[in-house]
């Protein structure tokens, strides 16, 4: 930091070293003294208004009263950042070994990799649509068929949220989202109240979507709901493209998941029910 010196303060300390030292000429034993110019401490910086100040009046004393004081405490430490809500859950079994991990404060980061492709993409939208950090590995026995690592990774994610949400505090626990994906029109409405149930109607025209069974996706959403304590409604207003139902049916249930996870600021941490509690029992 460059300490600027105001004129007027300048030409004072000029003048009085001129005088001293041809007085000093004069009579060499006089002591040559000058003025001292109340310098700061480098480390410290000037406010606007003591600059003005020293402008206005050079002879007046500096005032440091608006500087920072080093009393010889410790600076202040800053809080490390909040991790966010973290779910991590592994299940084994004999059919399958599943990992999960779920970031409700993420910011859409999805990882998933179950030897299901078409599942892999839906968890996809999960994250995208729901801005959870969604990591899934699984292995299972899928040369018998999809069913089991598809449960599987459907119990481990709702058991993964579930850890995640913890006491519930200061959430908004509702949910509720209709998205349109072309044709297709999907309404879901959630509410995280330690209860389980499904309310699912989706009426999916064919057999199959590539190679996945398009009867997985209720099973998937009843395993879901069945370890987080998820009341979930999935309704279908319209669709033709199998696809498209499905796609829309879960980037409409992430965008409900969103909603209720998020914080109410009105709520002040408060537990959203009037009992004073939620919980999955």
């Amino acid at each position: 930091m460059e300490l600027s010196i105001p004129p007027r303060l300048l030409s004072i300390y000029s003048t009085s070293t001129a005088a001293a030292t041809a007085l000093l000429k004069t009579n060499p034993r006089i002591p040559l003294r000058f003025p001292s110019i109340p310098f700061l401490p480098l480390q410290h910086s000037l406010s606007p208004f003591t600059l003005k100040q020293m402008n206005n009046n050079s002879h007046s004393p500096l005032c440091c009263s608006s500087l920072p004081q080093n009393n010889g405490s410790p600076p202040p430490t800053l809080p490390s950042a909040n991790p966010g809500r973290i779910g991590e859950v592994e299940r084994v079994t004999k059919e399958t070994n599943v990992w999960v991990k779920i970031n409700l404060d993420g910011t859409g980061v999805a990882n998933s990799s179950t030897s299901i492709p078409f599942l892999d993409h839906m968890l996809d939208q999960l994250a995208s649509h729901g801005l959870f950090d969604v990591h899934v590995k699984a292995t299972g026995d899928i040369h018998i068929d999809d069913h089991h690592t598809n449960e599987d990774v459907a119990l481990a994610l709702g058991t993964a949220l579930l850890q995640a949400l913890g006491d519930r505090k200061g959430i908004n626990r509702f949910g509720d989202f209709s998205a349109p994906l072309d044709e297709a029109l999907i309404h879901v409405s959630l509410d995280l109240s330690g209860r389980p149930h499904l309310s699912y109607d989706l009426n999916i025209p064919t057999a199959r979507v590539g190679t996945y069974d398009t009867q997985l996706v209720e099973h998937f959403f009843q395993s879901l709901v069945n370890t987080s304590g998820m009341t979930l409604h999935i309704r279908q207003l319209a669709g033709k493209n199998s696809h498209h139902i499905i796609e829309a049916t879960f980037k409409a249930f992430a965008r409900a998941l969103r909603q209720a996870t998020e914080y109410d600021p009105r709520r002040l941490g408060t537990i959203p029910s009037s009992k004073g509690v939620l919980s999955r029992s």
